[in-house]
């Protein structure tokens, strides 16, 4: 497989460490791996210049050495949608631009991990979603959810717009914070029965962001199954779904 497009069921959900986790996992099997934030709003000016933090972190994750320009071609600085920040910034967000950057990427490694921003449907130009980047990617979905109150439905929402146009992979559950509440002894199960994907399994809060933390995270990812890019989806009643390869 050449690459994983990595939303999540809402901002702040833990979509870069969790592709952070990923990358640095992989390299330490010795696989040449590509990072992508395609579009990255909330830079923070440093003079003239606009720093990705979270490009910035897939980068250090990867080892992979590659021009900043080429995996984060559109940092932007206001903390909101790509479209609304674009646009505030004069800016014009090219998909075809977009695409060629991942070419080229894909070009250097054996896997590319793309990171989108907010959500699947958060909108990225006057006429398009993060959701329209997987899909003129060609990439199956991964999904990052919050092991918090409220992401059974959030996470059956981003399924349902993830199913109807791409492939997925599946759903990761991660704890973005320390804090937890009580929804999260019950939310992997609850997921299982409604949540509409494979559940891939449920990372703990990363106290450290260094490679080799990343590293030790990313080896507790089925990483095999993401790599052999199997897709499934449930089929059946809610209370009795099995998870059907795509």
């Amino acid at each position: 497989m050449s690459g994983i497009f990595i939303t999540g069921t809402d901002t702040g959900v833990g979509k870069t460490v969790v592709a952070a986790a990923i990358a640095a996992a992989l390299v330490a099997r010795g696989v040449s791996v590509g990072v992508m934030k395609p579009v990255e709003s909330g830079c923070r000016r440093v003079g003239d210049l606009l720093v990705a933090v979270d490009a910035e972190l897939l980068l250090e994750a990867s080892r992979c050495g590659d021009p900043i320009e080429l995996v984060n071609p559109y940092p932007l600085e206001l903390p909101l949608a790509p479209a609304l920040a674009a646009e505030a910034a004069g800016v014009t967000i090219d998909l075809d631009r977009i695409r060629r950057c991942y070419s080229e990427l894909a070009a250097r490694h054996d896997i590319v991990l793309v990171e989108g921003a907010g959500g699947l449907l958060t909108p990225l130009t006057s006429a398009h979603t993060m959701r329209d980047v997987a899909i003129i990617l060609d990439l199956p979905v991964l999904i990052v959810a919050r092991n918090a109150l409220g992401t059974i439905n959030h996470t059956a929402l981003t399924v349902a717009a993830a199913t109807a146009t791409c492939r997925l992979l599946g759903v990761m559950l991660n704890h973005p914070t320390p804090a937890v509440d009580v929804s999260a002894a019950s939310n992997a199960e609850a997921l299982t029965r409604w949540g509409g994907a494979l559940l891939l399994g449920t990372l703990p809060y990363a106290e450290r962001l260094d490679p080799e933390s990343l590293a030790r995270l990313g080896a507790m990812l089925p990483l095999d199954m993401l790599l052999g890019g199997s897709t499934f989806h449930f089929v059946d009643s809610p209370n009795d779904r099995s998870p059907v390869e795509s």
